[in-house]
């Protein structure tokens, strides 16, 4: 629903009805938490909640519309990311139940990283919708996305030091696997940009089959990394599948596009064509 907000610029709106879902989760929440001894009615309650008012909004927004479907169109904007959840599912399934097998230091470590860090990336995720939005929009404009996505890296930083100083002291962590653990998510934060941007623009812009089966190659790597004998499996893998997708992403934009000084994005050929006909 924000998505289809986002693409029909009502910015506004999409960012009153995120605000208003996240605090009714949160109050919902912590007063059925205070009410509720049972945890399961605490989850069903809060969850209950939020799925009315989803629905109240979906309703609300929809109105009267024809519905159709463009199967080309569906893969074309979001195989990347489809896959890209299929290969998590087995990356995970495997790669934590190996990290896991070498005690709890490791176990509460890692799911310390993942409670500072996830909700950081479910945010920081969401800059190559604003890119596949401009890129549909004409308004594309390269410096301008990568500039946007690390001055957002900086704030939920700032969020993630403040998480990890104020909930340290309540787990039994040891600060030399957790630090590592938490570098290793930094590490991908660092990155991600320099080639998830790309992959937006060449996903729509060049070849969605091919750019998607590159993401497949990475995703391949990173499962494989997942089956190491170490507790650090899944780290590696993400590092691995990072530094594949970095290299080969900017490898094949370099080759099709380049990026004039003011961050437009022009084709190679194109521009190629253009040179020879103002030489003619």
């Amino acid at each position: 629903m924000l998505e289809k907000l986002y693409f029909e610029n009502k910015e506004k709106l999409a960012n009153k009805y995120c605000f208003t879902l996240n605090i009714l989760n949160f109050v919902v929440l912590v007063i059925s938490a205070l009410v509720c001894k049972n945890k399961i009615n605490i989850v069903i309650t809060t969850l209950l909640a939020i799925f009315i008012y989803v629905l109240i909004v979906t309703i609300k927004s929809y109105k009267k519309f024809k519905f159709s479907i463009n199967v080309f169109n569906c893969i074309k904007y979001d195989s990347v990311q489809i896959f890209n959840n299929l290969a998590f599912f087995l990356i995970f399934l495997f790669g934590l139940s190996n990290a896991l097998e070498y005690g709890a230091k490791y176990a509460i470590a890692l799911n310390f990283v993942a409670l500072i860090t996830d909700t950081q990336w479910d945010a920081f995720a969401e800059i190559s919708t604003v890119a596949k939005i401009d890129i549909c929009q004409n308004k594309f404009n390269y410096k301008e996305h990568k500039s946007n996505a690390y001055k957002l890296l900086a704030i939920l930083f700032i969020a993630m030091i403040v998480m990890f100083v104020g909930l340290f002291g309540f787990y039994e962590l040891d600060l030399k696997i957790t630090l590592i653990y938490f570098l290793i998510e930094f590490m991908n934060f660092i990155i991600y940009p320099l080639y998830i941007i790309k992959t937006c623009y060449l996903q729509l812009e060049w070849s969605a089959f091919k750019t998607t089966s590159n993401k497949i190659i990475a995703s391949i790597l990173r499962m494989f990394m997942s089956f190491l004998k170490t507790p650090f499996c899944t780290g590696i893998g993400q590092i691995t599948s990072l530094i594949y997708q970095f290299i080969t992403i900017n490898v094949i934009f370099k080759k099709y596009y380049e990026t004039n000084l003011d961050g437009t994005v022009i084709s190679k050929s194109a521009n190629i064509m253009n040179q020879n006909m103002e030489s003619n």
